[in-house]
């Protein structure tokens, strides 16, 4: 299918294209009202539903925009080409993926990535933010999480949208993740009806590149800082100890890997209780001591530490933990169970 098939094909599920990239407007009649084509809140852009005349074609009152849903969806999504444009139009389709250009060996995977991160929004009040309190996690609304509503999720030659969230890995300070900082992104499809990851064989992926890297959250470059694996055990901990820094790793090699940013001189290591987990943490503290850092090593109860929210409660994780950064304060390596 061509461009202009495609416009078509958009043009006879028009309510439907308005219902997810228009999601502040509403019905009005024949017609789908915004206040512009970026999704803003208003009555000054007018999208076609039905006849009479071509439905999905769209003018904006106060700007003289206008165009079809393929134009709307590249706007409306921040698809930075025609081409991005047409993937984000078959998927919302259900259509094959555009077959890869013969250049296709240099698609920048970082630069993916952040132009995903830009089409995202803000976790606050999304069903990203519901999947992560469904998971006892109160403390989430970081700049460094965002919410994707209809993120295509491909599997083969199956695609499907879903809800996501989207974090940003940086390999500087995540407060304030800007498109430059951004390395990569990492993705958690998310069930469209319930808090909970979507029913797909892997509902986690990452994007770009995120080796070594880390997901931040909180001010940065702390005199100690709280790394451990994986966004979810990690924030357990931030909602326990809302006034810590600390940095997710995606997995238990990445946490391996993983280099303390400049003025940290205290580093807590929360690793999963597992012997993959376990070999991270001691790989890690041997790179913090040949970097001058003291390395403490916090082991949970159960798999991991969003397990022991879920179980104790964030006040009782706080009790056992609190102590423990408060020790940390002090030299050397040590594991505490």
């Amino acid at each position: 299918m061509n461009a202009t098939a495609v416009a078509a094909a958009l043009g006879a599920r028009a309510e439907e294209v308005c219902r997810r990239y228009l999601p502040h407007g509403r019905k009005h009649g024949r017609y789908w009202t915004a206040g512009d084509v970026r999704g803003a809140r208003g009555r000054s852009l007018f999208v076609r539903l039905a006849p009479p005349g071509v439905p999905g074609k769209w003018t904006d009152a106060a700007t003289g925009e206008h165009g079809d849903l393929l134009d709307l969806i590249r706007i409306a999504s921040g698809a930075g080409s025609l081409r991005a444009a047409l993937a984000e139009a078959r998927a919302f389709l259900s259509l094959p993926p555009m077959p890869l250009p013969a250049n296709a060996d240099s698609y920048d995977r970082t630069e993916a990535a952040r132009s995903l991160w830009q089409r995202c929004r803000a976790i606050d009040s999304t069903h990203a933010e519901a999947y992560l309190r469904a998971r006892g996690i109160d403390r989430c609304r970081f700049p460094a999480l965002r919410f994707h509503p209809a993120l295509y999720y491909r599997d083969g030659l199956v695609v499907r949208r879903l809800p996501a969230l989207v974090a940003a890995v940086t390999d500087a300070d995540g407060e304030r993740p800007g498109r430059a900082a951004v390395t990569g992104v990492h993705r958690t499809w998310l069930d469209p009806k319930l808090p909970a990851k979507a029913p797909v064989a892997r509902p986690r992926k990452a994007l770009g590149r995120v080796h070594g890297l880390a997901v931040r959250f909180g001010n940065p470059a702390p005199p100690t800082l709280l790394v451990g694996e994986g966004i979810e055990t990690v924030l357990s901990i931030v909602t326990a100890l809302p006034d810590i820094a600390a940095a997710a790793a995606l997995s238990a090699g990445s946490l391996g890997a993983f280099a303390p940013p400049p003025g940290v001189t205290r580093l807590v290591v929360a690793r999963d209780n597992d012997p993959e987990g376990k070999r991270a943490a001691e790989r890690l503290g041997r790179r913090c001591a040949q970097a001058g850092v003291a390395a403490h090593v916090i082991v949970p109860e159960r798999a991991d530490f969003n397990d022991d929210l879920l179980a104790l409660g964030s006040a009782a994780l706080a009790a056992r933990l609190a102590p423990l950064f408060r020790f940390a304060g002090e030299g050397g390596q040590h594991e505490w169970g």
